[in-house]
């Protein structure tokens, strides 16, 4: 009679412990789930921000060129004196 109060025990325990670890084991998937998005959220952003810089630097390298034709449309114009020597 005592073996099997040990055995039902047993198996109680084991319910409670395989309850236990699936409550764990939800537990860890949700966290996971939630991780996974923020790092979803962080990737996207970090790809808006390099889309931001790579436009940023464009625009700059547009600004120097647009600068240099002006200084080139400048020369062009200015009159030479044709008594000043030549450098």
């Amino acid at each position: 009679m005592l073996r099997k109060v040990g055995i039902r025990r047993s198996w109680q325990l084991a319910r409670e412990q395989l309850a236990a670890l699936v409550s764990e084991r939800d537990a860890l998937k949700r966290e996971l789930a939630e991780v996974r998005r923020e790092r979803d959220d962080y990737r996207d952003a970090l790809a808006e921000l390099r889309a931001a810089v790579t436009a940023r630097w464009q625009a700059e390298e547009r600004v120097r060129e647009l600068y240099r034709a002006r200084d080139i449309a400048r020369a062009r114009a200015a009159e030479r004196d044709p008594a000043a020597p030549l450098q």
